[in-house]
C-alpha cells in the first residue's frame, strides 16, 4: 500500500510540473507583443522576390521577438485601406496588435493621376492638382487612424513619412509632391497629439543607386533594411524594443526589372521637361 502511495504521489507531482511548464510557455507566449504592418506594396516588400521573409516588417519582428503580422497590399491607396480595415482578418489583427506600422500615400499620387501631376509640375511649375491630392490624403488619413483606434485605442501607430525613389526630371516633380505629402504627416502628428508616432523613412533612402529597386519605385535589400533601422529605433526610443541593430534571419533577394519596363518613366521625364522650356517661351 505504502508502494502504490508513492507512485500516485510521484504521478501527481510530475502532472503538475507538466502543466505548470505548459502554463508559463502559454504565459511567455501571451506576452508577446504583436507586431502588425498596413499599406501597401512598400510595407508589403514588393521590391523583393522573397517579401514574405525578408522584408522590415519581418526583419523588425524577427528582431524584437514578436508575434506578426503582414495585411499591406500593393497597389493600395488610402481609399483601399479604410476598404480593408473592414475586412474581418485584419480587423482581427488590429485588435491584437501592440504596434501598428502604416505605409500609405505614395499610390494617391501614382495611380490614376500621375501623368497629370507630372505635367503640372515639369511643365507648368503648379502644384495646385498636387495639393488636392494631398488634401484628400489627410482626410483619409485622419479616418484611418479614427479606425484603428476605434478597434483597438491602445495600438501605437509609426507612420511612416514617404521617400523619393526617382532622379533627373520625374524626380524633381516627385519631389515637389513627395514633400507635400510629408509636410501633411508631420503636420497630422502636430494636429492630432499622441494619434501617430513618425518613423522618418524619406531622410533614411537617400542613395538611388543601392536603396531601391530596379523597377525605380521600391525598396531594395538594401533600403528594407534601412526601414528596418529606422523603425527600430523608434521603438527603442519608446521602449518596445530592446535592440535597434536589424537581425536578418533570412537575406532578402532583389527582384529584377528588365530596364525596358523602367525607360519610358524616363523618357517622359525628358519630354516634359522639354515641353516645358516651350511653354516658358510662350507663357
Amino acid at each position: 500500500m505504502k508502494m502504490k502511495i508513492t507512485k500516485m504521489t510521484a504521478l501527481v507531482l510530475c502532472l503538475a510540473v507538466i502543466f505548470t511548464a505548459f502554463g508559463i510557455t502559454a504565459g511567455a507566449s501571451q506576452d508577446k507583443l504583436f507586431y502588425l504592418v498596413l499599406g501597401d506594396s512598400i510595407g508589403y516588400g514588393s521590391g523583393l522576390s522573397n517579401s514574405n521573409k525578408a522584408c522590415y516588417g519581418k526583419i523588425v519582428a524577427d528582431t524584437n521577438g514578436y508575434d506578426y503580422a503582414n495585411d499591406a497590399i500593393p497597389g493600395h491607396t488610402t481609399q483601399n485601406l479604410l476598404a480593408r480595415l473592414e475586412n474581418e482578418s485584419v480587423i482581427a489583427h488590429v485588435k491584437q496588435a501592440d504596434i501598428i506600422s502604416v505605409s500609405i500615400g505614395g499610390n494617391n499620387f501614382l495611380l490614376g493621376n500621375m501623368a497629370a501631376l507630372l505635367f503640372d509640375v515639369i511643365v507648368k511649375g503648379d502644384v495646385t492638382r498636387a495639393k488636392e491630392t494631398v488634401d484628400k490624403f489627410y482626410t483619409d488619413l485622419d479616418t484611418i487612424v479614427k479606425k484603428i483606434h476605434e478597434y483597438n485605442p491602445d495600438a501605437i501607430i509609426l507612420m511612416q513619412t514617404l521617400y523619393n525613389p526617382q532622379t533627373g526630371y520625374i524626380g524633381e516633380a516627385y519631389q515637389a509632391s513627395i514633400d507635400l505629402l510629408n509636410e501633411a504627416i508631420l503636420r497630422y502628428a502636430d494636429e492630432n497629439e499622441g494619434a501617430v508616432v513618425i518613423v522618418d523613412v524619406a531622410s533614411r533612402l537617400k542613395d538611388s543607386e543601392n536603396d531601391f529597386a530596379q523597377d525605380g519605385i521600391h525598396p531594395s535589400v538594401q533600403g528594407n533594411e534601412k526601414i528596418a533601422a529606422a523603425v527600430l529605433e523608434k521603438l527603442v526610443e519608446l521602449g518596445l524594443g530592446e535592440s535597434a541593430t536589424p537581425v536578418i534571419n533570412e537575406k532578402g533577394i532583389d527582384i529584377r526589372v528588365p530596364s525596358i519596363f523602367t525607360y519610358p518613366l524616363e523618357l517622359y521625364g525628358k519630354v516634359l521637361h522639354f515641353l516645358s522650356l516651350i511653354y516658358g517661351v510662350f507663357a
